[in-house]
């Protein structure tokens, strides 16, 4: 599955890297944003770097046009960057754009929509309810059916922000506050004691499987993006039969939701072997030592060839 870098850079045009945002993921998007950028320059094309600060509509477009730019490279992650807004800029501007359009990218971000499609096609998920804020008091305790312990989560956030695990119902009130404080809706599921797995997606191909081991009660924020906190097996420790279902349903849940060019799934294995799918990433994370980049350089992808395939993908979505 190598590529090959091309020998002709100036075919691509000028590449504007979007990065930053508004959102609570800015800086995370900046470093993946910056790695993209750097990719570009030593391959030899003509990229600029592009701090997206507002999420008004206008004052992208004016930003954009005044960039000159042919293609954009989608390296904002969260609200204004991974849920279908500025795709619908870039489409409203007829530039071609590296991952998933506006509506996979809307349900993408949004877990209980994707969550309610991968239901009605059979799919394992955990156990959960949504709860909206109009609905919340701070003594909320009404979860029926859903047994410790529970993860609460915001509905539309990545990177675990406002994410908290609750062993007693005394502290879900406090669990759910702290997720409001990042959205007007959340989801509480059950917590599954298993094996962390992550699957990406290249070009509707399955790369290795990874396999996180947090050192760390679970795979949160901190050990997410604090060094040497975690531990990633590549590929994961996992008996074949059971890498074919893992990979198979990652594939399946990217197709469903309509992604394009590259996505990131989270799974968890229970102890059955079943994998429960969390959530899927459209724009995953890009640094080198990101996950997606980690398992395509095992099988010879490395970083700068990674970022090229997607502007490729791009571009070939734009001509049809």
């Amino acid at each position: 599955m190598a590529l090959r870098t091309s020998e002709a850079p100036e075919r691509f045009g000028r590449i504007g890297v979007l990065m930053g945002g508004s959102s609570t993921e800015r800086d995370i998007s900046l470093k993946s944003g910056k790695a993209v950028y750097e990719a570009l320059v030593r391959l030899g094309l003509d990229v600029v770097a592009i701090d997206v600060r507002t999420e008004d509509v206008e004052e992208n477009i004016r930003l954009i046009k005044s960039k000159n730019i042919d293609c954009a490279f989608l390296a904002l992650h969260g609200r204004f960057g991974e849920d279908g807004q500025m795709q619908e800029i870039l489409d409203a501007l007829g530039l071609p754009y590296t991952g998933s359009g506006v509506l996979a990218s809307r349900l993408a971000m949004d877990k209980i929509a994707s969550r309610k499609i991968l239901e009605v096609y059979g799919l394992p998920v955990p156990r959960y309810k949504e709860i909206h804020r109009c609905s919340f008091t701070p003594e909320y305790r009404i979860l029926p059916n859903l047994r410790l312990p529970l993860v609460v989560k915001p509905a539309t956030h990545g990177s675990s922000i406002g994410i908290s695990f609750v062993d007693n119902m005394e502290g879900l009130p406090e669990a759910l506050e702290m997720a409001f404080r990042f959205d007007e809706r959340v989801i509480v599921e059950e917590y599954i004691k298993g094996k962390e797995l992550t699957a990406g997606i290249l070009d509707n191909e399955v790369l290795p499987i990874i396999e996180i081991v947090p050192k760390r009660r679970f795979f949160d924020y901190k050990a997410k993006y604090q060094s040497g906190i975690t531990d990633y097996i590549v590929p994961a420790r996992l008996p074949e039969e059971v890498t074919k279902k893992v990979k198979d349903i990652a594939l399946r849940v990217h197709k469903l939701l309509g992604c394009f060019g590259c996505s990131r799934i989270d799974m968890i294995l229970a102890p059955d072997n079943t994998p429960f799918v969390l959530e899927l990433n459209s724009i995953p994370g890009l640094t080198p030592v990101s996950l997606l980049p980690k398992a395509a350089k095992t099988v010879g992808i490395e970083f700068e060839q990674l970022c090229l395939k997607l502007i490729e993908l791009a571009y070939k979505r734009a001509q049809g």
